[in-house]
């Protein structure tokens, strides 16, 4: 089987770059608040921590024991029954407690990505004599989606909605039910084949989109089209933003935590058919060229016995929200302009915003994942400039320590660019983002498993190896997630909308100057 080839993006140089067009330099304002909820986990745990060297030591100790000194041990303590009988009691007692208070292991049976029919797709010729059609753009707003659309790292196979492709448009209910559906019903039947999980043994049902909320719920529509069981945990996720898929993980991880030998059904995906801007409003005219059709389901697990055929394990979640700062609230906005058309706006702080949420969202996550070595030289140099006043170089851990694949929402050619620079990657780590955002553009929540399945496809991803999924959504929220492999990906025997891919991509594609808004 061939490899699929990846698209190497050479970055043109610009002549001037706004100030908010970038994210916050990682190096500066590192604070103590933001690895200070990191450590409170760990310590948290600290139990687990020093219970297993401990018991390492007890074991050692006792091999070095010859059955003379076993004998001896015997001879002190026979008579001593109450002393006998007390050991073994809080024996049996600290084991049933660790049983009833540890925490389930959370298993990623499968996931499946959904590629729509080749007659959605939307190259940019195309977009463009589309919204030329439909007679509600001026030439400067054409022009302008243009060169968003020039500059957003989009390949012209990305897909989106059927009623944007139909003139006169037609963006109605009906429509944005039926695009709903397809996607929804398209990658759960893909999971239902690929797992064999029967719909009645599904217990947890988590759908989330954003901007598409109708009544009944998407979450009702599925528990209708597959007649999941009467008692299921339905819960549908609206308003949320690009991070809602990695929410939707979390939330059914709580879930499994509590509900004992379950099935935990994650559909993430967007709705494009209602939601675009008709107005002049440069910042709202953004979104409509960004965002593409796409979704995916996950299966997740709380069976020991599913461990053998799962492919992941989730080991960490962790999420940020900094909503509570009006800036960060506002900088991604639905509401209606001067015309009374409604549109979603974008802040030119917005990745000033999201620098911010992503700093602290990984400053939290490095005490539970990095090795101590970074974990003391970050710390060291922390205290040394807050406390001691030593002016020297902050450091920055080095995250290829602790994870061997990154996911990286790919919201836009913009952010994958800072990101890359700040955390210090290589383009080999950011491939699986770059080409997700050239091949299907930006699906929002479910991008982060287009960029998993990239890997797969790849024969990448290795027993032991770990993936972090990390994304960032309006409110503004950035949250993570680390997965570990199970066991070795085959892409001989994968079915995901990558493998039938092998090959087309050409081996240059330019990339143009950062979007500055």
């Amino acid at each position: 089987m061939g490899d699929i080839k990846s698209v190497k993006i050479p970055v043109e140089a610009t002549t001037e770059k706004s100030k908010t067009s970038s994210l916050p330099n990682f190096l500066q304002s590192v604070k103590l608040k933001h690895v200070k909820l990191g450590y409170f986990y760990l310590i948290s745990n600290l139990i687990y921590v020093i219970s297993v060297p401990f018991l390492g030591v007890v074991l050692v100790q006792f091999s070095t024991l010859t059955f003379e000194d076993f004998g001896l041990l015997w001879d002190h303590f026979k008579f001593n029954f109450v002393t006998i009988i007390f050991c073994s009691t809080l024996i049996v007692l600290l084991g049933i407690l660790y049983y009833v208070t540890r925490a389930r292991k959370v298993y990623l049976v499968d996931f499946a990505c959904y590629k729509p029919r080749p007659e959605l797709m939307c190259s940019t010729e195309l977009y463009m004599e589309v919204s030329r059609r439909t007679g509600k753009f001026n030439e400067e707003n054409l022009a302008f989606m243009k060169k968003i659309l020039e500059r957003s790292g989009f390949g012209q196979k990305t897909y989106t909605a059927e009623a944007f492709l139909s003139i006169p448009h037609n963006p109605c209910m009906a429509e944005a039910r039926k695009e709903a559906e397809m996607v929804m019903f398209g990658s759960i039947d893909q999971l239902l084949a690929k797992t064999c999980v029967k719909v009645k043994d599904i217990g947890i049902l988590v759908v989330n989109c954003s901007v598409f909320c109708p009544t009944p719920s998407l979450s009702a529509t599925v528990v209708n089209h597959y007649k999941l069981r009467g008692n299921i945990l339905s819960y549908n996720l609206g308003g949320m933003g690009c991070s809602a898929g990695l929410i939707s993980i979390d939330l059914a991880k709580q879930l499994l935590q509590v509900h004992p030998n379950s099935y935990a059904l994650v559909v993430s995906m967007e709705s494009l058919t209602l939601n675009r801007y008709f107005g002049d409003n440069k910042s709202m005219l953004v979104t409509n060229c960004l965002f593409r059709v796409g979704g995916a389901a996950i299966m997740l697990s709380n069976k020991s016995s599913d461990r053998p055929r799962s492919k992941y394990q989730l080991i960490h979640t962790v999420r940020t929200h900094k909503g509570a700062d009006e800036k960060s609230y506002t900088c991604v906005f639905q509401e209606e302009d001067e015309e009374n058309k409604a549109g979603i706006s974008l802040s030119k702080d917005l990745m000033v915003v999201a620098g911010e949420a992503l700093k602290t969202n990984i400053m939290t996550l490095g005490p539970l994942v990095l090795p101590m070595s970074e974990q003391i030289l970050f710390f060291a140099t922390l205290v040394a400039r807050k406390f001691f006043k030593i002016k020297i170089k902050p450091y920055i851990p080095d995250f290829k320590l602790a994870f061997e694949h990154f996911c990286i929402h790919a919201g836009g050619r913009a952010v994958l660019d800072e990101i890359e620079k700040n955390l210090g990657l290589s383009e080999w780590h950011m491939e699986p983002s770059r080409m997700t955002l050239y091949r299907f553009g930006n699906t929002s929540s479910s991008s982060l498993w287009y960029e998993m399945a990239y890997s797969e496809a790849k024969g990448r991803i290795k027993k032991g190896d770990r993936t972090w999924q990390i994304a960032f959504g309006s409110g503004f929220k950035c949250n993570s997630a680390v997965w570990l492999a199970l066991r070795t990906i085959d892409p001989a025997k994968e079915k995901n909308p990558w493998m039938d891919e092998i090959g087309e991509f050409p081996v240059d594609v330019p990339r143009v100057a950062t979007i500055v808004s």
